[in-house]
């Protein structure tokens, strides 16, 4: 769908970048250690570092498009699928049903986050989630129509 146009209200990224440093730092230590025991094997170090970077890379690719949140005043994506805004009745006072489908995909939410549950138009309840659950629930009550009336002009 990709219809994340418009200011970004809240994000999540799925990982940061700073695991790529484990490969090299740990090939600086292997230098080290080899510094005090004999010869060093520059060549060698050197393709470790570069042999743990490209798994590294892929691993932290794969959890920020898995795990990533973004919500624009259009679309909610959780992972790699999309939600329209315009789907969503409310996100208030919903409570989360045994079986609820889990928004990007997964059988349940992803460790470390917590579960925004979401009442659908058609009256389903699915499960968002989030790192920071109260602020994407907070995010999204701001968003919807029914909340917009709630507080007037």
């Amino acid at each position: 769908m990709d219809n994340d146009s418009g200011p970004v209200l809240y994000a999540e990224a799925g990982a940061s970048w700073w695991p790529l440093l484990w490969g090299p730092v740990f090939a600086v230590l292997g230098v080290g250690v080899e510094l005090l025991t004999g010869p060093v094997s520059v060549l060698f170090w050197s393709l470790v570092a570069f042999g743990l970077l490209i798994p590294t890379a892929l691993w932290v690719q794969g959890r920020q498009r898995l795990y990533s949140v973004r919500l624009t005043p259009s679309v909610l994506r959780e992972g790699r699928e999309e939600l329209r805004l315009t789907d969503i009745a409310e996100v208030e006072g919903v409570e989360p049903r045994a079986g609820a489908t889990v928004l990007g995909g997964g059988w349940d939410i992803p460790k470390g986050t917590g579960g925004v549950p979401i009442r659908l138009a058609d009256g389903r309840v699915v499960l968002g989630w989030a790192r920071d659950a109260d602020a994407l629930r907070r995010a999204l009550h701001g968003l919807l129509p029914s909340s917009r009336e709630k507080l007037g002009p």
